[in-house]
């Protein structure tokens, strides 16, 4: 009997490659989706169209606990991943209460509709990097301590300890994934990396000038969501709930992403790029970088990706993206 799994957020990009996932590895996938979105998919969950008939998807906000019961009241699960949330760091600054209250009590309503209906249904919660924040150790690990310094920081990091304490309360098989930035060709648009790509891309096409940018300098270990999904999975296969840092324990700056992105079209990004002190955010984190021996250890997991290897597929991606919309105009 194949197992069934819980996705919340499978409309955006973490949701879509699990959910890929997931199906491949025969499971039964439900998603949760805002009423609006699934009464208007072919513009709000692209990501998903093309596997969406094979998916169940069920109406339902994180912020509303009655909406999360029905769902649960209905359908049994073995697996629920947590992805839902306000997940733009700067949008969090613009709007924490938003924030808060998506990232924290979808959290907790999640948890509490899974302790009273089904116990057993193992749980994971997405972490981030970002609830380390200004670190007091580098590289981070599971035992670093955390100090995050934006909104979402602080939303996730409150997450995070609402899982572990219905895992020491309860006794739920819940995992928290401390997860560093992945990125992918589904990454959205207001994300510094697809910001890049693409207006490397539109650059290239004569459709754009410059791209004015933040901190060039800032330091992130990126990595491909597409391996960061079998790290979520691979947690709630073993035989105990526990966290896990993971990450490519390798970092690049924003400026070096500017160079690859646009090399890859045969542009000098110094010619394009321009910095604008009003894009950096009011507290920002230099450098963030994870050790993820853990995972490896007990998981098994390492990524596949390099960091080349995903500016490429994005920029060919947004690439012929933007010259199918060029066909469309003409």
């Amino acid at each position: 009997m194949s197992k069934c799994a819980l996705i919340t957020g499978i409309t955006g990009q973490d949701g879509s490659y699990l959910a890929e996932y997931l199906l491949d590895q025969g499971y039964e996938v439900h998603g949760l989706m805002r009423r609006v979105a699934l009464e208007n998919q072919e513009s709000r969950a692209g990501r998903i169209r093309h596997i969406a008939a094979r998916l169940r998807l069920h109406s339902a906000t994180l912020e509303n606990y009655p909406s999360v019961f029905q769902v649960l009241s209905k359908q049994r699960f073995d697996e629920c991943y947590h992805l839902g949330a306000q997940s733009y760091v700067t949008d969090s600054f613009a709007d924490s209460f938003t924030t808060m209250n998506v990232n924290i009590n979808g959290t907790h309503y999640l948890l509490e509709g899974l302790r009273q209906l089904q116990p057993a249904c193992r749980f994971y919660f997405a972490g981030s990097s970002e609830m380390f924040g200004k670190a007091h150790e580098s590289p981070q690990r599971e035992t670093t301590p955390f100090h995050p310094r934006s909104p979402y920081g602080i939303s996730k990091t409150t997450g995070y300890y609402l899982t572990q304490n219905y895992r020491e309360a309860y006794g739920m098989f819940c995992c928290s994934g401390i997860l560093f930035n992945h990125e992918s060709p589904r990454r959205g648009f207001e994300f510094v990396t697809r910001k890049i790509t693409n207006a490397a891309v539109r650059i290239k096409l004569g459709l754009e000038k410059e791209l004015r940018l933040g901190n060039l300098e800032a330091s992130r270990d990126w990595g491909h969501a597409a391996d960061y999904v079998r790290a979520m999975h691979a947690m709630l296969q073993q035989s105990k709930p526990d966290d896990f840092v993971v990450a490519t324990g390798q970092t690049y700056r924003v400026r070096d992403l500017c160079e690859l992105a646009f090399g890859e079209l045969g542009l000098d990004y110094h010619d394009y790029v321009r910095t604008d002190p009003g894009l950096n955010r009011p507290a920002d984190v230099e450098l963030l970088l994870g050790d993820a021996s853990k995972a490896k250890n007990q998981l098994g997991w390492s990524p596949r990706y390099s960091f080349k290897e995903l500016v490429k597929e994005m920029v060919q991606a947004d690439l012929e993206r933007n010259r199918e919309l060029q066909r469309a105009a003409d």
